[in-house]
């Protein structure tokens, strides 16, 4: 006897691909929200595409000594990037302004370390830290001061083992920061077309003594 469609039978659990899509439907909605409640903060409208992700990870070094820092992983995009790239769970340290973002990500990373704080503020966020084999930002540099932005990044290279690198995505022409020669250098990636909308990576360093 054939089954009748309405036969009372347990619905089939959604496809890989589907709850892959339905996942990121429901991140940009979250992104949304944050974004319209605090658009200075949050920077974009949407979180950073994959293509971007594995850009921004590609310049880490997984046999690098050290600990590596995250500034504002928003729903994790970067962050699953930089754990596919080879940087250990326990090795890696997640920054986030909000709670909402924050709490998505101890869930969805439970090895992490997630700090609740202000990114600006790392000597309050991290406090004392052995020196950093990376450090990974997503913060929407741009909404801030050029002398914030600047002061984030020596922050940030003073807490770097010398030559990892200080790792920023932006969708602008100009970097966050201009070089400063014998303080710190810059390079750049070329633009990904695939993110929405199309960025580039810029990368800091510290200037050798």
């Amino acid at each position: 006897m054939t089954p009748s469609r309405y036969s009372n039978h347990e619905p089939s659990a959604p496809s890989p691909a589907r709850q892959s899509f339905l996942s990121k439907v429901m991140d940009e909605g979250r992104f949304l929200r944050q974004w319209a409640g605090n658009p200075l903060a949050i920077g974009a409208i949407t979180p950073s595409g994959p293509q971007l992700a594995r850009a921004m990870a590609s310049y880490l070094d997984p046999e690098r000594a050290g600990p590596v820092v995250e500034l504002g992983p928003g729903t994790g995009v970067v962050t699953q990037a930089i754990l596919e790239r080879g940087i250990a769970p326990e090795n890696l340290t997640s920054i986030e302004y909000c709670n909402t973002f924050a709490g998505l990500l101890r869930t969805r990373f439970p090895d992490i370390k997630v700090v609740q704080g202000d990114a600006y503020d790392l000597a309050t966020s991290l406090g004392d830290h052995e020196p950093l084999a990376g450090l990974v930002s997503s913060l929407p540099l741009f909404t801030s001061p050029s002398e914030k932005r600047r002061a984030l990044i020596l922050s940030a290279l003073d807490r770097l083992v010398p030559g990892a690198p200080f790792i920023q995505f932006s969708y602008a022409l100009v970097p966050p920061v201009r070089e400063e020669a014998g303080l710190f250098s810059l390079s750049r990636s070329g633009w990904i077309w695939n993110n929405v909308p199309p960025a580039r990576v810029w990368v800091y360093r510290k200037a050798s003594p």
